[in-house]
């Protein structure tokens, strides 16, 4: 990881519950920092979970976080659109900067943030609403003045979901299979236009072809968006990430780097071991 600590680009959206309701201007990938951890440590009461992590993310790449269980990395993702905040135990020291604006400062709305920052959770967690109102649901709460059927209709293309519901959208979200239940989960995270897209292990409770799909959009969302996605298959971060990190006991982040180096010629022994399958 470099050493030079690149600023994010500065947003004042953080700081207030107006939204923004134009979309982002989103061009080809670049090498500017999406995402950046300056010595973040988070305690649960007196447990570290995560000790002295320092990263930055780079914007509309994929990003992988991967290690062995209770290593920290759900805890990192977390923290970047304060989620934690909702467990009482949970302390943060350190800064999480985004839209050059540490989100941890007294004056960051989190549901705001929370905006910028969309979230996708291990298990399908649809509304018992229809599929029009599980996509429409943010934007109804945050106001959206623009059409929300036309903003409905870009998300589920854009979670390549529209073909196969464009004709029951009045159906119960929770009658369609798990993976389908899962990229509905990915359109109502977008449908918001969020910058970052964070997916806490978005396949794991999915068969192998829905998975599948849900690999294919990730790929497809980074042309647009900055994902962080916290796996425990390997194989799948070498598939589809850029970037990968990787968090070993005691909720320190031991390598960051390309994917294909962190795979192919990882710089710590520790990180060769877990890949190899030696622990973990």
């Amino acid at each position: 990881m470099s050493n030079t600590e690149t600023k994010t680009e500065s947003s004042d959206s953080l700081i207030t519950t107006d939204v923004e309701t134009g979309s982002n201007d989103r061009t080809a990938p670049s090498n500017r920092t999406a995402v950046a951890a300056r010595d973040l440590n988070v305690y649960y009461g007196d447990e570290q979970a995560i000790d002295d992590v320092s990263m930055e993310i780079p914007e509309k790449r994929v990003t992988a976080l991967i290690g062995p269980s209770g290593c920290g990395k759900s805890t990192f993702l977390r923290c970047i659109n304060r989620m934690n905040d909702m467990i009482d135990v949970c302390r943060v020291e350190g800064d999480v900067e985004f839209g050059g604006k540490n989100v941890y400062d007294g004056d960051v709305d989190p549901v705001a943030l929370r905006r910028k920052i969309g979230m996708v959770f291990q298990k399908p967690n649809p509304f018992p609403k229809s599929i029009r109102d599980n996509v429409a649901y943010g934007l109804k709460i945050q106001g959206f003045d623009g059409d929300v059927d036309e903003r409905v209709e870009e998300s589920l293309k854009g979670a390549a979901l529209w073909d196969e519901v464009k004709d029951q959208l009045d159906s119960s979200g929770l009658e369609l299979s798990g993976g389908q239940q899962q990229r509905l989960c990915i359109a109502r995270a977008i449908a918001p236009d969020p910058e970052v897209v964070l997916m806490d292990e978005p396949t794991s409770a999915l068969d192998p072809v829905a998975a599948s799909k849900i690999e294919d959009l990730i790929d497809d969302l980074a042309e647009q968006y900055t994902v962080i996605i916290v796996t425990h298959n390997m194989q799948q971060a070498a598939r589809i990430s850029d970037r990968t990190a990787v968090f070993l006991t005691g909720g320190r982040l031991v390598e960051y780097d390309d994917t294909t180096k962190i795979f192919e010629d990882p710089e710590e022994q520790r990180v060769e071991d877990y890949i190899t399958g030696k622990f973990g």
